[in-house]
């Protein structure tokens, strides 16, 4: 509705100093004329909001206009109260403010729909963390302290280890912000003026330099993530491996590795599926089905898999001349020799 556009830009333009009509166009889904003649409705309604044309312009309230608005909606005011998981929150140090805002919120609410927002409150609960994940060791630089950091607008100086590796590197970095995945905080900034991620709890020490940040000009926060993350979601697939999988275990199979299917399972037990992985190495991860799953093809892959398997085999054979665990040699193949002495 008109009515909830026009408030939304009201909204949209006390939170920020000037946003482009292109912005407002695309985060409300309709057309830049119709954010025009919505500004146009706005001005004549009462509203002091202009057009400032050209490349650093956009849509703009005059200095100082603030609007108290309380007029929320009954699903309005329960989508304000099913938010983040409280991690979230704390790990930023903004739990205690989380709590007194939404305390405000419920104060300021009609009456009439208080009891759904407290009812919702209480009965849905978002966790982020994945299923039996271990806890991540204390970070050496709190995700608050990355926060504060990012809100300086100034370059970050990073000590940061990658996966692999054990001692870190040094890289000069422009920050657009933090992201929250799946319970993992990722820094998303610009180094030489591209984009990439360096996961929170890898940072190793951080220092503001005294120098501005350099972020492209119109590019968010959202923007760059979204790059990123398609980056990595969409690694382009070098190989290809046909596998049965038992009807019994689809389900768990699915979950674990959904991503890498080409298509849909076939019929039938056991189903026929095909998983496109970076690498035959990637395809060890399927061992773990044991017997419930067999790759059919390439036969590279099969033949390193039941290397594998021969080489675990081996490795849990029972030591000669007894039955307790035996000793493993290279490759994973029991220790000739005899065994330990009693």
């Amino acid at each position: 509705m008109k009515s909830d556009r026009l408030l939304s830009i009201l909204l949209l333009l006390q939170t920020r100093t000037r946003v482009p009509a292109a912005e407002l166009a695309k985060r409300l889904e309709v057309s830049v004329r119709t954010i025009y003649r919505d500004v146009e409705s706005l001005s004549a309604s009462g509203v002091p909001v202009y057009a400032e044309r050209g490349r650093h312009g956009g849509i703009a309230l005059l200095p100082g206009f603030r609007t108290d608005v309380t007029g929320l909606t009954a699903d309005e005011a329960r989508a304000l109260f099913v938010l983040a998981a409280p991690g979230t929150h704390s790990a930023l140090g903004l739990e205690g403010a989380l709590g007194s805002a939404l305390r405000k919120v419920m104060a300021a609410l009609p009456a009439p729909h208080r009891p759904a927002a407290e009812a919702t409150s209480r009965r849905v609960l978002v966790d982020p963390v994945r299923w039996l994940s271990t806890p991540a060791p204390a970070p050496a630089v709190d995700v608050e302290d990355l926060h504060t950091a990012v809100l300086t607008d100034r370059r970050l100086r990073l000590r940061y280890r990658h996966g692999g590796q054990s001692d870190p590197r040094t890289y000069t970095v422009d920050p657009y912000g933090l992201v929250a995945k799946a319970g993992v905080w990722y820094l998303v900034a610009d180094r030489r003026g591209r984009p990439q991620l360096f996961r929170a709890d890898r940072v190793a020490a951080m220092t503001l330099t005294d120098a501005p940040v350099r972020r492209r000009v119109g590019v968010e926060l959202a923007d760059v993530w979204d790059v990123l993350r398609r980056g990595v979601e969409q690694r382009p697939a070098e190989l290809v491996v046909t596998a049965h999988v038992r009807r019994s275990r689809l389900d768990m199979f699915l979950r674990m590795v959904g991503p890498q299917l080409t298509g849909p399972p076939s019929d039938g037990d056991p189903a026929t599926v095909e998983l496109a992985l970076p690498e035959a190495r990637s395809a060890r991860a399927l061992l773990a089905f044991g017997p419930d799953v067999e790759v059919l093809s390439p036969q590279a892959v099969r033949e390193d898999l039941a290397q594998l398997a021969a080489a675990v085999m081996a490795q849990y054979a029972p030591a000669a001349g007894g039955t307790g665990p035996g000793r493993a040699g290279e490759g994973g193949r029991p220790a000739t020799g005899p065994g330990p002495s009693s």
